[in-house]
């Protein structure tokens, strides 16, 4: 009998230590209070609150999950964190006001755009070198690197383009025209469409990779709330392809439109200004950053609801999930 209970203890001890070392993990920048907040997944709260450099906007997780990259927007830098030791173990060349980046397929080259430069600056993670840096139009933001790494593309707030840029070349190739102040883009799995938003314009256009051309531009409205407030920024598309997620700044919702047919099939209520998106590693939850009350909206899939609201610091911007 004895022996029966050690094995139980020793069964339900493995249980516990598998479920902690595999808990996913998500970091937060918070642009006010130039800090990252690190949520436990399975708890969902804030286990941890990390200093970092000035104004921090867009992070991003290294292929490997080892390392996250912040851009320290006001300290014209992007810092390198170990997760192994939640500290900040390097910092890169960025050029001026970085805002966005994107990390090429290669896990090694950056792209990182400069708002006040009006520069994509491209960067080698492993040397610190300058590749490249490529005039675009003005106040850069939205960064995005295509899945098949051919296409680098970056949107210019007030030129109110879409710049593609060829990966290998480190060129500027074409142009495309969108709605007014475009925010963020995001390439489908296949690398065969961009989905574009624009804030001011409130629209989201996808556009055909191939052609470069617009081939759909998509609107919403939401019941009681005015049009001036709804402000598409962030864009998720789920890996099956069948939903985009676009939240919508101001109105407070996430639009979750069908990726096929391109209709808006729900709004989904949240916190106050909602920006960036990212999904946890299945893909059953959707995170949402609220700048206003400084909180994430944790959002099942399945239900198409907000089941969690977590309270972080002030104007959450970015967010990412280790697994």
């Amino acid at each position: 009998m004895n022996f029966k209970k050690s094995l139980m203890t020793l069964a339900v001890g493995s249980l516990l230590a598998s479920s902690t070392l595999y808990a996913e993990t998500a970091y937060v920048s918070n642009e006010k209070d130039d800090t990252i907040s690190i949520i436990d997944l399975d708890t969902m709260t804030v286990t941890d609150t990390i200093d970092v450099g000035e104004r921090p906007r867009g992070i991003i997780l290294s292929k490997d999950y080892s390392k996250l990259y912040i851009c320290a927007s006001d300290s014209d830098t992007v810092q390198v964190m170990d997760l192994a030791t939640n500290t900040i173990i390097k910092e890169l060349p960025s050029g001026e006001d970085p805002e966005q980046f994107a990390l090429h397929p290669n896990n090694r080259h950056l792209y990182v755009s400069n708002e006040d430069d009006a520069l994509v600056t491209i960067v080698d993670t492993e040397t610190s070198e300058v590749l490249a840096q490529i005039d675009v139009g003005v106040e850069p933001e939205g960064m995005a690197v295509s899945p098949d790494g051919t296409m680098a593309v970056n949107t210019s707030e007030t030129t109110n383009m879409v710049h593609w840029i060829d990966t290998e070349k480190h060129e500027l190739v074409d142009n495309t025209l969108v709605d007014q102040r475009p925010r963020h883009v995001e390439f489908s799995k296949d690398s065969k469409l961009l989905w574009a938003s624009a804030e001011i314009g409130a629209t989201v256009s996808v556009i055909d990779t191939a052609t470069r051309k617009i081939i759909k531009k998509i609107t919403f409205e939401i019941k009681g709330v005015h049009k001036d407030k709804v402000q598409p920024v962030g864009v998720k598309l789920s890996d099956d392809g069948r939903y985009a997620f676009v939240a919508l700044g101001p109105a407070n919702h996430v639009a979750v439109v069908n990726a096929k047919t391109y209709e808006v099939e729900d709004y989904i209520l949240v916190g106050r200004r909602v920006w960036h998106m990212t999904f946890n590693e299945d893909q059953s939850l959707l995170l949402a950053t609220n700048g206003i009350s400084g909180d994430v909206s944790v959002i099942d899939v399945n239900k198409m609801k907000a089941i969690k609201t977590i309270k972080v610091g002030r104007y959450p911007w970015g967010v990412v999930v280790k697994p």
